[in-house]
């Protein structure tokens, strides 16, 4: 069994979903993959930062992140710490995320993030620091919550180039579009996001676009080898006029949706990020509501498409777990398999 401690930054509803999950699959993580986690400190925006059962007296996060590591020096030594960071996406330059990430590998954890922003903005020299440091850096969650992306590419798909990819990647302004089609006015339709909790904080980031933008540039770091930022992504987001186009195309047997994509082009990858009219036989279409998809453009096996019929904060949570348990395969000593018993 491997007891592993979790230092969380950014202690809002996914981190305590998270928690609160791993309460819930406790027994199948202890039984088939040797997991026992706790929790040893958080980091809150409102409640403060906690180590154990006290609370902690620090400047800034990064104060507090730097003492928890410091009082947990066995278990980074051991691979047996890790940070999840859950703080809110800075579509400007990615912090302080990324500093956080930087120091928590810098102490010997491992990192986990569902913030979007440090793969956008950091994510090859965050790569290059965790592979000094020995350590791991994982962040299944930070684009379709807990659809598996990343881990798809990674661990499936072996010998192949994944040349591009196009989706429908914000929830927020996907259902808009899809009420707006049917005359729902746009500010209606943003409140409807917001009072479900599936906008962003500051719903300009998924009305503008920078929310895709920021998974646009994420993927392409990731999957094509590229070196941009959100900045560098073409991006239009939507607008009042957004509703009438999308009514109109569907009335013409089109759908109106806000696209992501980009593709390599030569030594370069372009990105970009609109709304564009799709034919109604088209994958991306047919995504309705908060629904999201994405399809791999590839070299050898064509398109590959996956469709995420769901989401919110258990899925984003749920990732963590995944990522959790990834970082467990990778360090625990080889677990030896119980010989099937014979039948008399």
């Amino acid at each position: 069994m491997t007891d592993i401690h979790l230092v969380i930054v950014g202690y809002g509803n996914v981190a305590r979903r998270f928690v609160s999950l791993l309460g819930e699959l406790g027994g199948t993580l202890a039984r088939d993959h040797g997991i026992a986690a706790r929790v040893i400190a958080t980091a809150a925006r409102r409640d403060g930062y906690r180590y154990g059962e006290r609370t902690v007296d620090a400047r800034s996060t990064l104060q507090f992140l730097r003492m928890a590591l410091s009082k947990s020096v066995a278990a980074a030594r051991q691979g047996r710490l890790v940070v999840i960071e859950t703080t809110t996406l800075d579509v400007t330059r990615g912090e302080p995320a990324i500093s956080h990430i930087r120091t928590a590998l810098a102490g010997g954890a491992h990192v986990i993030t569902a913030n979007k922003g440090p793969v956008a903005f950091a994510y090859r020299s965050l790569t290059r620091a965790a592979a000094r440091a020995g350590r791991q850096f994982l962040f299944e969650g930070a684009v379709m919550d807990g659809i598996p992306i990343f881990n798809l590419v990674r661990e499936t798909l072996p010998a192949i180039n994944v040349i591009g990819f196009r989706g429908v990647v914000n929830s927020t302004t996907n259902f808009m579009l899809t009420a707006m089609e049917h005359g729902e006015p746009f500010d209606a339709a943003l409140a409807e996001m917001q009072a479900r909790g599936i906008a962003e904080a500051d719903p300009s980031l998924d009305v503008d676009g920078w929310d895709a933008a920021a998974k646009s540039a994420a993927l392409a770091n990731v999957l094509l080898d590229a070196r941009i930022t959100p900045h560098q992504v073409e991006r239009h987001g939507l607008t009042a006029e957004s509703g009438r186009r999308a009514a109109a195309a569907l009335a013409a047997g089109r759908r109106l949706k806000l696209v992501a994509r980009a593709r390599t082009d030569g030594r370069n990858v372009v990105a970009r990020v609109g709304c564009e009219e799709l034919p109604a036989a088209d994958l991306l279409a047919g995504v309705e509501g908060h629904h999201n998809a994405l399809v791999l453009q590839t070299d050898l096996l064509e398109e590959i498409a996956i469709v995420q019929r769901g989401g919110g904060l258990t899925a984003t949570a749920y990732a963590l777990v995944s990522d959790l348990v990834t970082i467990a395969r990778a360090t625990a000593p080889a677990r030896r398999s119980t010989p099937a018993r014979r039948s008399p």
